[in-house]
């Protein structure tokens, strides 16, 4: 029997689990985005789509191991799941950090999957459940054909093998207890546990072999008020290790940088202790540590030969699982007080015979070798049942399931799989499975679970979301690619083999592949916001002079970024060359540039933003858009930074470097547990992306995490981001966490070390260091100096043994005269402004007040303007003066541009001049508003400080 003939691309899933349900999910959406016609058939016996052996329990006390945060099932979109959640629950659903029910995300797994059908991607795309199993695959000349266990045959383009590993593994179980009816092999089989529950008669003790989160579940379900009351249920395994809890709340990962740290197993081990002892000690919890290392496993695990792979298993993957699979709070709280009530018992041992009970049952004999191998002392154990919770077989070719089993069989001399490291899986070529002969040209992929020999970490939804999306894509490129256009213009099909290269969105340039390279390298330095981008970028035209994009490139980031280039001669060369290579694409950036760099907030800022809505999957011109971190961009209009940040959602879809920006929009929006959430996806695929660690650091200061931003940003620094550009501002941002903690003697630290002169000059001295300064003096001996004055009779010090700051002027000469007299932003301006009154140079600030007013730029001429004569008034201690300029500056300061982090240091000045007037409650009022939005002790202090001082002046 057949399937009917197909009339656009189709793909067979063989799998309706998770894994299975995520492609067909990611293949439905990406077909949608490129309007690309796709019918995907699911095959799996299950009843519905999404109920896998992980998820179809119906058991409420079995919660999934990971926060609800890290369960959507879009990258781009990680408060999904939270989302779902809030809607079916909106009293209980909505907190990101709970553990949720596992039937409840199959259920949203398969409402996801219909809903998205339900839109517009549903136009270009069908999914179909076939309830069958999968016995075999064969290839045909255009595709593949896949047997099923009721006789069809059903054809596709494709084919994604999502099965997990089908079938629990019980070789470890001796032969009597095997044929046991009192013995559970698999206890996810549905109604397996059934008679367990039931049963009334016999022993009322239960065996389970296994310690893992598998036991903690069974052992959940068997002791609760459905069971026998005087039910003990003893669980055993080699070494009786409990998985280790969850903590209540969510904490960042800590990801190391693991580039140095050797390929063999015992130098890799060295440096996992030395890693999460550090982690330890500065941030008093492991568990960020080795949720870390888990973006880095496969890294690391690729480094291992197969005598150290084999090593692990034997001797580290025991100790790995207990830290990495971990249990839910609330599970946790359960298990340990059935231990103290005596009806959970641990213990080392394995099973080494079992015989039948007169009256139901078994009598189990169990070794224990934990201490010495040669001398095991062996107990018997009369119990009702015996159950299976050592979790899936890892080896396939143990599992006897024929559909894998048919992949790995040789046909005409070669099979159409091979097994990856212990049989864990299949080997494959980035999902793609590997033949026998090397091959991997079969339009056959993987996912999930059979990757595990190759990548080790590859069963939690986090890993295997990523993994469908890849493979999603791959198929599609596969089967439906995209058009390619060729030097001369003509449109041929991707695999064309003149098609040119393509950027790392997947955008032609026109160039070698040899230039391509360098010049993506450079590219792919300036996403992740990496110093040296023009390295790459000036081999790339140095492979080829007439690479019109790469001179245009190098002259954008003379002239933006500060990168070490000739402005003019790049451009003159970018124009040259474009004329005689080019599409239409290069021609208009190379425009965009020059008019740039001839007038960079106006002309230039309008023909940027004509080429991103023509081309807007143009990561340069973006980045030039919206640049996060540096100083230029196209508007300072909020709300038309982020209408242009959203519009590229259809053109970006789930790519971190986008994700990365979303996440700054969605906090410079105050969404800050979204922004949170979308920097940690970003990170899960990048962690070295500057944009999503700026992001997650301005939530980070915005919600008064303070002690632990400080320790993850300086984790990051010294890890995923020694290589990162703009390293000042980045510490400008821990010093901001440290002067709220109230540390002023890690600041001095921190400033010497990592932000003044020389480390630091140009504009991020004076936007960072500056800046840094001036906040430092205000909120600290400025603060407890301005509090006498503006309290008569006061006496004392409210902050005894303040570090004051160092001097400004070093940092001013390290600016710049151009910068600090004559800036052309107002972002610039407002911190010129600054610097000059932290100095106290009031003749060079009125001088700068005088530019300002001068200036053709409105923003300059009214807001920061204004914001230089209250500094004046402030300079000549006219207090109530200086308070009127600055509140009537604040409901207008977001035109500066910048983050409300950086515009705080207006407020930081607003608080100082309240006080040094005399008004103690309205400064209080102020600290009021700030606490109510997020926690600072270095506020509290200075609030408690103005009722101290307004007290003793009483």
């Amino acid at each position: 029997m057949t399937t009917t003939p197909r009339t656009r691309p189709t793909v067979a899933i063989v799998g309706a689990g998770a894994a299975g349900t995520l492609v067909a999910l990611h293949l439905v959406r990406t077909a949608g985005r490129r309007s690309t016609g796709v019918d995907v058939i699911l095959l799996d016996p299950a009843d519905r789509w999404g109920r896998g052996p992980s998820f179809g329990t119906l058991d409420d006390q079995h919660l999934l191991n990971v926060p609800a945060a890290g369960m959507s099932a879009l990258p781009e979109d990680p408060a999904h799941f939270v989302a779902w959640r809030t809607h079916e629950d909106p009293e209980n659903g909505s907190d990101p950090a709970t553990f949720a029910r596992r039937r409840e995300y199959a259920r949203y797994l398969d409402e996801t999957l219909t809903e998205t059908l339900q839109g517009p991607p549903g136009e270009f795309a069908a999914v179909r459940h076939v309830r069958s199993r999968a016995v075999g695959l064969r290839r045909t000349g255009s595709g593949v054909v896949v047997a099923t266990s009721d006789g069809r045959d059903v054809a596709a383009d494709a084919a994604v093998v999502a099965t997990g590993l089908p079938a629990a593994g019980h070789a470890w179980a001796p032969e009597a207890l095997r044929g046991s009816a009192f013995f559970v092999p698999d206890p996810w089989a549905p109604g397996a546990l059934d008679p367990v529950r039931r049963d009334r008669s016999g022993p009322g003790d239960v065996l389970l072999v296994g310690t893992g989160l598998t036991m903690v579940d069974v052992t959940l379900s068997l002791t609760d008020a459905s069971n026998r009351p005087d039910r003990v249920v003893r669980a055993i395994s080699r070494n009786a290790r409990l998985p280790r809890a969850h903590v209540t709340g969510l904490k960042l990962a800590a990801i190391p940088d693991v580039s140095d740290w050797g390929s063999s197993l015992a130098e890799i081990r060295e440096h996992v202790v030395q890693h999460l002892q550090a982690v330890e000690r500065d941030g008093g919890d492991w568990r960020p540590g080795v949720d870390g290392l888990r973006f880095r496993i496969s890294t690391l695990w690729g480094r291992l030969n197969d005598e150290d792979r084999a090593e692990f298993l034997a001797s580290d993957a025991g100790a790995w699982n207990v830290l990495r699979h971990r249990m839910p709070p609330s599970s946790a709280t359960l298990v340990e007080g059935m231990r103290e009530a005596g009806r959970l018992v641990l213990s080392p041992g394995s099973v080494v015979d079992a015989e039948p009970l007169p009256r139901g049952g078994l009598r189990v004999t169990v070794a224990d070798r934990s201490s010495d191998e040669r001398d095991a002392v062996e107990t018997t154990h009369d119990v009702g049942w015996v159950v299976n919770c050592t979790g899936p077989q890892g080896d396939i070719r143990l599992l006897g399931d024929p559909f894998l089993d048919d992949l790995l069989r040789p046909r005409g001399g070669a099979s159409s799989a091979v097994v990856s490291t212990a049989g864990m899986g299949f080997r494959t070529d980035g999902g793609r499975l590997i033949d026998s002969e090397g091959r991997a040209d079969a339009p056959v992929w993987t996912l999930g679970a059979l990757r595990r020999g190759e990548l080790w970490e590859s069963t939690a939804v986090p890993e295997i979301r990523s993994q469908a999306l890849a493979v999603a894509t791959g198929v599609l490129d596969a089967i439906a690619p995209l058009p390619r256009r060729l030097a001369d213009g003509r449109v041929v099909s991707g695999h064309h083999p003149a098609a040119r290269p393509r950027d790392p969105l997947g955008l032609p340039i026109s160039t070698t592949a040899e230039a391509a390279t360098a010049y993506n390298a450079g590219l792919e330095r300036l996403m992740r916001l990496q110093d040296d981008a023009d390295a790459p970028l000036r081999e790339a035209v140095a492979l080829d002079p007439g690479f019109a994009l790469g001179h245009a490139t190098l002259a954008l980031l003379g002239h933006e970024a500060g990168a070490d280039a000739d402005v003019q001669a790049s451009l003159d060369a970018a124009r040259e060359a474009v004329r005689q290579r080019g599409d239409e694409r290069e021609r208009s950036l190379v425009d965009v540039v020059g008019q740039r760099v001839k007038d960079v907030r106006n002309k230039g800022a309008r023909a940027l933003m004509n080429h991103i809505a023509a081309h807007p999957r143009d990561i340069l011109a973006v980045s030039a858009a919206v640049p996060t971190i540096a100083f230029s961009g196209v508007t300072d209009v909020q709300q038309e930074a982020w209408d242009l940040v959203e519009g590229l959602a259809p053109a970006y879809g789930d790519h971190w470097w986008y994700i990365s920006l979303l996440a700054f929009t969605r906090q410079d929006q105050s969404r800050f547990e979204e922004a949170g959430l979308l920097a940690e996806s970003a990170l899960s695929c990048e962690p070295s992306s500057g944009h999503a660690v700026h992001a997650q650091t301005h939530v980070m200061y915005e919600t008064g995490q303070h002690e632990a931003g400080r320790v993850w940003l300086d984790h990051w620094v010294n890890e995923s981001g020694r290589s990162a550009s703009h390293r000042a501002h980045f510490s400008w941002h821990a010093a901001l966490h440290e002067l709220a903690i109230g540390d002023t003697e890690a600041v001095r630290r921190r400033y010497y070390s990592q932000l003044a002169p020389p480390t630091v000059t140009g504009v991020r001295a004076l936007v960072d260091s500056a800046s840094l300064l001036w906040r430092w003096q205000l909120t600290t001996s400025g603060w407890d100096a301005a509090v006498a004055h503006g309290v008569p009779g006061a006496t004392g010090t409210a902050f005894v043994g303040e570090t004051a700051p160092p001097p400004v002027a070093p940092v001013i000469d390290a600016a710049g005269s151009v910068l600090v007299d004559a800036p052309e932003t107002p972002f610039v301006a407002l911190h010129s402004a600054i610097a000059l009154a932290t100095s106290g140079d009031t003749a060079r600030l009125a001088a700068l007040a005088r530019h300002c007013r001068g200036s053709r730029d409105v923003t300059i001429r009214t807001v920061v303007a204004t914001v230089c004569d209250a500094l004046l008034r402030a300079g000549e201690e006219r207090w109530d003066d200086a308070v009127t300029l600055l509140e009537d500056t604040l409901p207008v300061l977001a035109q500066v541009g910048g983050s409300a982090a950086q515009r705080e240091v207006v407020e930081e000045t607003l608080l100082f001049c309240l006080v040094n007037a005399g008004h103690a409650e309205r400064a209080g009022a102020v600290l009021d508003a700030r606490l109510d939005r997020r926690e600072s002790p270095l506020d509290a202090r200075r609030r408690d400080s103005l009722v101290l001082r307004t007290t003793v002046a009483g």
